[in-house]
């Protein structure tokens, strides 16, 4: 006879109770709409920092997937944009060139949407190049980043950050206000502790 038990989880931050990460939750105010697109993979990824910035995040909204044929954003007026690095010397055949900016898009951050790719480097570009609508996209690219305080996850360049570290950069930029973040930035730190006591000595 086989007995099948299930660990009790956290309604709330979808993980077992003993490695809750409720209490690094910050709701923080924005004006920037923020839209997580999480590859598959990283759903239980229990370093993963999606799920703590959207529970932060209260205008945010967290859709898993690998692959979008059509655009998973409203049509209400709003202008989208995606949260990824300049790539210039990226000529993939199945990349389209992103279009530009509009500068004039920056002047009211209550009407922008920034989606933001949740996956490892690599797994973020597959889903760039599997969804031709992210392609079609004007790109905000980051400049003048800290180091990452990620240190529970390998990066492979200095410049790369967790999600929430890369998010709340971006809305910080987008809407000039960088203390706004640090206590939720703060309580990433505590998050990173959490999950590096989990690790083998």
């Amino acid at each position: 006879m086989v007995f099948v038990t299930h660990r009790p989880v956290c309604g709330l931050c979808l993980r077992p109770h003993r490695t809750c990460i409720c209490q690094w939750v910050r709701p923080t105010a924005h004006a920037v709409e923020v839209l997580v697109l999480q590859h598959p993979l990283e759903v239980h990824q229990a370093k993963g920092s999606a799920r703590l910035l959207h529970l932060s995040l209260p205008h945010s909204r967290l859709l898993v997937g690998e692959a979008f044929a059509a655009p998973v954003w409203p049509v209400d007026g709003k202008n989208t944009l995606l949260l990824y690095p300049d790539t210039p010397l990226d000529t993939a055949p199945d990349l389209l060139p992103p279009p530009p900016l509009p500068p004039e898009w920056l002047q009211d951050p209550s009407r922008l949407r920034l989606v933001v790719l949740d996956g490892t480097w690599r797994k973020s570009r597959k889903m760039l190049y599997s969804s031709p609508p992210l392609q079609a996209l004007p790109r905000l690219a980051l400049r003048g980043l800290p180091p990452s305080h990620y240190r529970i996850r390998k990066a492979h360049l200095p410049d790369q950050l967790s999600t929430l570290e890369a998010t709340c950069a971006a809305l910080a930029q987008l809407e000039g206000d960088a203390e706004r973040f640090a206590p939720l930035l703060a309580a990433f730190d505590g998050f990173v502790g959490q999950q590096a006591g989990y690790l083998p000595g």
